[in-house]
């Protein structure tokens, strides 16, 4: 009985609200105040306000919210797992439970800039040309990322 009482009283000041801002020339913010403040009254005559308050003051209520809360998050770490393991479908999933999947992945023993195809005379750390004049040394890390890529 209050909770309706509460909302009537607001409905009530924010039509008075939109009158002075109508008052003042401004009918578009004043429409806007005017719809804002009905809502609470509509929620009252539909029974949603009512219905709320049973349920806020029901421990039957809150254990239900709290099974679906409980079933939210499990659902939430499974499909966190699955993604970490870079399972997506039921079909991949039961590829990998079968081939029983790898902990690394097999290209990450390789070296990332291709150090092992490298001659045994030249150095990791100097490039194969020498430095051209002015910085162009300075684009040779650049230059040697783009040939091993095809670029």
């Amino acid at each position: 009985m209050i909770a309706e009482t509460i909302c009537s009283a607001a409905s009530a000041a924010g039509l008075g609200i939109a009158a002075v801002t109508a008052y003042r020339r401004r009918f578009l913010s004043a429409a806007r105040i005017a719809a804002y403040s009905l809502i609470p009254l509509g929620l009252v005559l539909t029974g949603a306000v009512g219905w709320a308050v049973d349920t806020a003051f029901s421990p039957t209520a809150w254990l239900g919210f709290g099974l679906l809360g409980g079933a939210w998050l499990m659902f939430l770490g499974t499909r966190t797992v699955e993604r970490r393991k870079g399972i997506v479908g039921r079909k991949e999933r039961r590829a990998a439970k079968a081939a029983g999947r790898e902990a690394v992945a097999p290209a990450a023993s390789a070296p990332s800039l291709g150090t092992a195809s490298r001659p045994a005379g030249r150095s990791a750390a100097k490039p194969a040309s020498a430095p051209k004049a002015g910085g162009a040394d300075d684009f040779s890390d650049i230059e040697a990322i783009l040939k091993k890529h095809g670029i």
